[in-house]
Formats: structure tokens, sequence, C-alpha cells
């Protein structure tokens, strides 16, 4: 069975494939259409990336490459910091 693993925490995907496909459509464009109100916001965008991810390569290279992006830039972000530089 698919899972979207969020750190420690993961969630079970639907076993059908275009179930999984659909949910993680309507969660991108509903992230955008939505994305300015409080409870259904941004968040939706990245979630359905990630549940995208469980059947298309693309997306999960894509997924692989910003996180790895984010993690050098927080990494980065931190040493300046400490280093006196703001």
């Amino acid at each position: 069975m698919p899972k979207v693993r969020l750190g420690r925490f993961s969630l079970e995907l639907p076993r059908n494939r275009v179930l999984r496909i659909g949910l993680g459509v309507a969660l991108v464009i509903g992230g955008g259409v939505f994305g300015f109100l409080p409870i259904l916001g941004y968040w939706m965008v990245p979630l359905g990336l990630l549940v995208l991810a469980s059947d298309n390569a693309a997306i999960r290279r894509f997924n692989r490459r910003t996180g790895v992006a984010i993690v050098g830039w927080w990494r980065g972000r931190k040493a300046r910091t400490r280093n006196g530089a703001a």
C-alpha cells in the first residue's frame, strides 16, 4: 500500500492509482485556488505533490531536488547567522 511520509508521520494512500492521481491533482489545484483562505491554504500544494510523487517519477525527482535545495539553503543560513553575518 502506498504511503506518504512526512518526518515521523505517515499517511496511507488509496490503493487505486486513479484515485491517488485524482487526489493529488485536486490538492494541487485546490491549494492554488483556495490558497488565500486560512484553513484551505497553500499547504495543499506540497501535499498534493507528495501524493502525485507516488506514481510519477518526474514529480518524485522534483520533490527530491527541491528538498535538497531547501536543506542546503537552511544549513547555509544557519551557518551565516552563527558566524555573525545577518
